[in-house]
């Protein structure tokens, strides 16, 4: 698989790289592990020339200036936007003082909007995020808002990030039964070390047709290869902030670095390669701070698992989920099949039924 081996993003007619670009790292305003100005034209360069062509930030990125950076590079390079997929998000407020500068309101939307598409000098966005749940507005103003925005030919299609299931499906609901545009992507935290997703949003996913693009791929880069059992890393930008994996964090990394060990690839490819075999459209957004870390991630896209890989990896990362959702697997099946195989799942004897013999009650 390579960049250009695109997939579509969920129910939708959009065609995108099976790697998005994250643009987090683009520029060094505001301080953090950022990259400068000609580093972050390399990495997307890089990004564009193998085929990709997926490209994602925010408004608040390095207060703005990951959006900058975009819009200079493809004013600079005639005609590459139409070509690419530009997603953007809203919701941060960067006007201190303003308590309309920010959130998901129909005025705050607008104006949100109409900075990036300046910072980005372009006239629409493809994909347009919803960056999180906003609990002041009504999710109705929200979604009109949106969909007004699409049929201006602002933005082409929606999307979610860091927000309940239930608030997101509430979304969807309101969109498919008014005729508005509906949400075809969720931007969740998701991957060896980061599974809660799989206990509400993934199966709202799944069900609904809508893409996976998974941020913080390899935790923060706990699973880039660099963290092992009894090694401080101390060269990260990040260190400080992220601090060291746990002892548990320490179990799912051996297991990824064994599987590394076994197919002669990166930890982070091992680990880029398990989400690509998530059910649904899992589409991960990799990001870099230097054109080697881009290259590297990329080998995930050459990375196949076998069944036996991927059960180790699955049991070694399983999450403990919240309620209800331990009441959906083998006990669901126990109660509801009595012990048959239906669709492919089989089940149990439900205890007390044993003693139940051929008795109807």
């Amino acid at each position: 698989m390579a960049l250009d081996h695109y997939v579509t993003l969920g129910r939708s007619g959009l065609r995108v790289s099976p790697f998005a670009l994250g643009a987090m790292t683009f520029g060094t305003d505001a301080g953090g592990a950022g990259c400068g100005v000609e580093e972050s034209e390399r990495i997307l360069t890089t990004y564009l020339d193998l085929g990709g062509n997926f490209v994602d930030t925010a408004n608040f990125y390095t207060n703005g200036h990951s959006e900058t950076i975009l819009g200079d590079y493809f004013a600079a390079h005639p005609g590459q936007r139409d070509h690419v997929v530009l997603a953007s998000k809203f919701f941060t407020n960067m006007f201190p003082g303003d308590p309309n500068g920010g959130g998901a309101g129909r005025r705050s939307i607008i104006a949100q909007l109409e900075e990036s598409l300046r910072r980005l000098r372009t006239d629409y966005l493809d994909l347009y995020w919803l960056h999180n749940w906003d609990r002041n507005t009504p999710i109705e103003e929200t979604m009109r808002t949106l969909d007004d925005l699409v049929r201006a030919g602002k933005i082409r299609y929606l999307g979610f990030s860091n927000t309940p299931a239930w608030f997101t499906a509430q979304a969807q609901t309101i969109a498919v039964l008014q005729g508005r545009t509906p949400i075809i992507a969720l931007q969740v935290e998701y991957s060896l070390l980061a599974r809660t997703v799989e206990g509400e949003l993934a199966p709202l996913a799944l069900d609904q047709g809508m893409a996976l693009m998974p941020w913080s791929p390899l935790k923060n880069g706990f699973l880039s290869g660099k963290y092992r059992r009894g090694a401080q890393v101390t060269d990260s930008a990040r260190t400080a902030y992220v601090g060291q994996p746990s002892d548990a964090e320490l179990v799912v990394i051996e297991a990824v670095l064994a599987i590394a060990d076994e197919l002669g690839a990166a930890p982070a490819a091992v680990s880029l390669a398990w989400l690509r075999s998530r059910p649904g459209t899992v589409v991960p957004i990799i990001g870099a701070r230097r054109t080697s870390h881009l290259t590297d991630n990329l080998t995930g896209l050459a990375v196949t698992l076998t069944a036996d890989q991927l059960r180790v990896l699955n049991e070694v990362s399983a999450p403990t989920l919240d309620y209800p959702a331990p009441m959906h697997g083998a006990l669901r099946a126990m109660l509801q099949f009595a012990g048959t195989t239906v669709d492919g799942e089989s089940s149990t004897v439900y205890p007390p039924l044993l003693q139940r013999g051929d008795v109807r009650y």
